[in-house]
């Protein structure tokens, strides 16, 4: 089961507030203003600031 449309229009970066979307691989929710990556764990997204994975190298 994926993340439902309405769910991800509801969604936002706890960091900035800002705009997040769905990765390529459906595993993830990304944040573009903060460089983050929220891991979906068992359809759950974990929006957590300490749990997320910087995109920058």
């Amino acid at each position: 089961m994926a993340i439902s449309k309405e769910l991800l229009d509801i969604l936002a970066c706890p960091k900035c507030k800002g705009e997040i979307y769905l990765n390529d691989r459906k595993d993830g929710l990304i944040c573009d203003a903060c460089k983050l990556l929220y891991e979906i764990r068992d359809d759950i997204p974990i929006m957590l600031i300490d749990e997320a994975t910087s995109l920058e190298n």
